[in-house]
């Protein structure tokens, strides 16, 4: 069985210095580069474990920095409040996330993968910064968002997606009320994007992390994850070459 290598990527942007994970399997000639948004926690075991998990011999993931390497030995509670800080400057972070867009393509092209047969998915708060990318007009193949946060603060600001978005979101998650869910959906259809989203019912925030147990607000649903994976890599086998 191939080895998975995971390989740091040094970058740097706005006066700050990140470090995302490079996973591929070695040996192989990926022709598919994917872009990995991890949860609020970044760079953590986690994300290098689901990026694993996802990587093939026909796939090469980048797992972007969100916050930077200063935070990688950070606390929870840092990383929270420094997820709040992101959030609240939206062109800062539609910036750093081109910015790692640029490098996955730096280092996915070096592979051999096509310049454009890129993608991302994202988690949680990962998965918010997958819509950022697709409102913002980056262009990738394809948009997925598992458990992700829906709203933006300049929704009329939203470009038309350059490729298709699917929301992959548990009915009962405290996280996505009904209102920003219906809020997200005429959004989409006035900008006319190619979008879908599914709600898992019965399932609550954070279904595909295996650690996620908190009553009434996370937990892990393997049924869904399986389900929610195997609905992303059927549009990424739909748009990609």
């Amino acid at each position: 069985m191939s080895e998975v290598v995971v390989k740091p990527v040094a970058y740097n942007h706005d006066g700050r210095s990140y470090e995302g994970r490079l996973v591929y399997v070695e040996g192989s000639k990926p022709s598919r580069g994917l872009l990995m948004a991890p949860n609020f926690k970044g760079i953590s075991p986690l994300a290098i474990e689901v990026a694993s998990q996802q990587v093939n011999k026909d796939r090469v993931i980048l797992v972007l920095d969100p916050y930077g390497v200063e935070f990688h030995s950070a606390s929870d509670d840092q990383l929270r409040e420094e997820m709040q800080r992101t959030v609240q400057d939206n062109a800062g972070l539609r910036s750093r996330l081109q910015a790692a867009y640029e490098v996955l393509k730096t280092e996915a092209t070096a592979m051999g993968v096509k310049a454009d047969n890129l993608a991302v998915f994202g988690f949680c708060f990962g998965g918010a910064c997958v819509l950022e990318m697709a409102r913002a007009g980056v262009p990738m193949k394809a948009f997925v968002s598992l458990h992700g946060l829906l709203q933006t603060p300049n929704p009329e600001q939203s470009k038309t997606p350059a490729g298709p978005v699917l929301v992959l979101n548990g009915a009962d998650d405290p996280l996505v009320s009904e209102a920003t869910r219906l809020a997200f959906e005429a959004e989409m259809t006035g900008i006319g994007a190619d979008w879908q989203l599914v709600n898992f019912g019965g399932t609550l925030h954070a279904f595909t992390d295996p650690y996620a147990n908190i009553p009434g607000r996370t937990q892990y649903n393997p049924v869904v994850a399986r389900r929610a994976f195997a609905m992303m890599h059927d549009l990424f086998d739909e748009v990609m070459a």
